[in-house]
């Protein structure tokens, strides 16, 4: 009996509204979505759902590659995953200084609840952790 192993990807595109950040063939994806996160790998029945603030990652021949993605929908289907993002990064182009600084004056603001807008507050500081987190992944391999 002969075997025949059928090698097959997924074409991964993610775009923002400031273009096209990734595009890509990759082995599997995974995401969070609206009811948590979820996996995708060719051949997965269509299906769309709306995207949380939250890591994105996607293997390729072993490899891991990780963004952040800013809330947004994802369309898949057995051979290609759409991503439209609201904002997206990739773990090496995130500004940890930045994401750091952007962190500690959510937590500010946190503190001083009456003075601010506690939900843009809580969005932003969640945002914020998210997009360190995922930069921290840049040097796993």
């Amino acid at each position: 009996m002969t075997v025949i192993v059928v090698e097959s990807k997924l074409r991964l595109d993610i775009v923002t509204p400031h273009g096209r950040i990734f595009s890509g063939d990759v082995d599997e994806i995974t995401a969070t979505g609206s009811e948590g996160e979820f996996g995708i790998l060719p051949g997965h029945a269509p299906f769309m759902t709306m995207l949380k603030t939250g890591m994105l990652t996607c293997k390729k021949s072993g490899d891991m590659t990780y963004f952040f993605v800013g809330g947004g929908y994802a369309e898949a289907g057995p051979d290609k995953v759409t991503i439209l993002a609201d904002s997206a990064e990739k773990a090496e182009d995130i500004d940890v200084e930045r994401a750091c600084a952007a962190m500690k004056r959510a937590e500010e603001r946190l503190e001083q609840a009456e003075d601010y807008d506690f939900g843009r507050a809580t969005a932003s500081l969640a945002r914020a952790a998210i997009r360190v987190q995922v930069a921290e992944k840049r040097t796993v391999k």
